[in-house]
């Protein structure tokens, strides 16, 4: 894992994640990513969660682990201090493929960051003059 210069923490409060819920977010494959950000400290807060719609407990921890895991090699390279971030898992993440459920996180936390930093929404549809 890269050092990023940054502590990642986990989210454990209901508040935090319903503050998460309020902001912007992208759902990609078998993953929903929230980020929320924050101003106050220079660390990257992280929480997980699967509704019962996923399947029994057995089936909501383990796709929590695979979630946790995927953040953990994620987010030093691609989360960014001060912010909070919320992994909802979707049908499937348990059986979806190790690189697919990468690649769906990867993708999502690359475009929340680019629209948090002011870049068209969709590259095909940008404006000539940028």
């Amino acid at each position: 894992m890269a050092d990023a210069g940054f502590a990642i923490e986990r989210l454990k409060k209901r508040a935090d994640f319903l503050a998460c819920a309020q902001a912007a977010s992208l759902a990609r494959g078998a993953v929903v990513v929230q980020a929320r950000p924050r101003d106050d400290q220079a660390l990257v807060r992280a929480g997980f969660t699967a509704t019962r719609r996923i399947g029994g407990a057995v089936v909501r921890n383990r796709a929590k682990r695979r979630l946790r895991e995927a953040a953990r090699l994620l987010l030093p390279d691609l989360g960014r201090p001060g912010f909070d971030y919320v992994f909802i898992a979707r049908g499937g993440v348990t059986t979806r493929p190790w690189a697919r459920l990468l690649d769906d996180m990867k993708s999502a936390l690359i475009r929340l960051a680019a629209e948090r930093d002011g870049g068209p929404r969709d590259p095909a549809h940008a404006s000539p003059a940028d």
